[in-house]
């Protein structure tokens, strides 16, 4: 059954380019396949995937890699749903020369809806057709000062390795990339199926940072710098003990004006907000550590365990226990 409220993902496309990382370009290929098949085993089409994942590049010729290996593709740039741009290690002013149909292409399906998808190298694509300007984004760490001096307008986030705002979506490395792709899997496909590629492709991954909360970025494209500031400090702060009006209060409002500002600019009132940023980070404890429910729960800012499970629920449909099961179970 397709999840609520998602349109049925049709097609990815992962953009091969001259330079290309294949571990990059192939990580995502497998990743988006397993999804596809586990898919479609939910849908009762047995091993058939259920969306197509395309390998494409700008004249539909075969390109070749960093390690000097040839990678035949699928086609031309198409009209994916979903479009991931691999790592490279070229130079992008010349790749940006003979390949300029990269950044119309990205411009047309990001006004259609789709979903573009950036890892180290692969998001300056995104940035060079303008696409992240006034938003923010991050990069591998060796490219940051490049990549400031050359997108001045992007919003540039050196603490994040995961960031997202308005379907544009950035991973600084390999792991995070992973986590987006799980990320993508769970929107399109349901959180079963995303946890079941995590299980068979991630469960030894350590990493050095926590996961991090993505798909709150669509949320600070608005006007209201006040606001944006609260926003930020929430993340911050979300385990605290706060009153909404104290904060209000802090930022020179009133506790009604607040409530009011808020849903006008995130279209969230101030407590469901809060919610998502606490059951989010709950959902990276749960799937990459052992912690208890109950120290998870206090982690993440409940006292009362029982009020968390029951919140936890309210937000995924599934118990705390129930969702780090699914990740740990290796049966399926």
């Amino acid at each position: 059954m397709t999840p609520p409220n998602v349109t049925p993902l049709k097609r990815v496309s992962i953009l091969a380019t001259e330079g290309v990382f294949a571990s990059t370009l192939l990580q995502a290929k497998d990743f988006f396949h397993m999804a596809s098949l586990r898919y479609g085993k939910q849908l009762g089409l047995g091993l058939t995937p259920s969306f197509e994942i395309h390998l494409v590049s700008p004249d539909g010729l075969p390109v070749r890699s960093f390690s000097d290996v040839i990678i035949p593709v699928d086609g031309r740039l198409d009209s994916a749903d979903v479009i991931i741009l691999p790592a490279f290690w070229d130079d992008f002013d010349a790749l940006c020369g003979r390949h300029p149909q990269v950044l119309a292409w990205l411009r047309e399906r990001h006004a259609a809806g789709a979903a573009i998808c950036g890892e180290a190298t692969g998001v300056f694509w995104m940035a060079q057709s303008g696409l992240l300007d006034g938003k923010e984004a991050t990069t591998y760490w060796r490219f940051f000062n490049e990549f400031a001096e050359r997108f001045p307008k992007v919003l540039l986030n050196q603490e994040k390795h995961l960031s997202d705002a308005d379907n544009l979506y950035c991973a600084g490395g390999v792991t995070s990339a992973c986590d987006l792709y799980i990320y993508l899997i769970e929107r399109f496909c349901g959180a079963s199926v995303a946890q079941g590629v995590s299980r068979d492709i991630l469960y030894e991954v350590q990493r050095s940072y926590a996961p991090g909360r993505i798909g709150f970025g669509g949320q600070k494209l608005h006007q209201d710098v006040t606001i944006l500031q609260i926003q930020h400090w929430l993340e911050e702060h979300f385990a605290d003990k706060f009153r909404f009006e104290d904060v209000a209060r802090a930022h020179g409002m009133s506790i009604r004006n607040f409530m009011r500002r808020f849903q006008t600019a995130t279209g969230d009132k101030p407590l469901h907000y809060l919610q998502r940023l606490r059951i989010e980070t709950a959902k990276g404890l749960l799937s990459a550590t052992r912690k208890s429910i109950k120290t998870i729960s206090y982690e993440v800012g409940y006292d009362d365990a029982s009020f968390f499970a029951r919140l936890f629920r309210q937000h995924t449909e599934l118990s705390p226990n129930q969702y780090r099961r699914q990740f740990q179970h290796k049966g399926e």
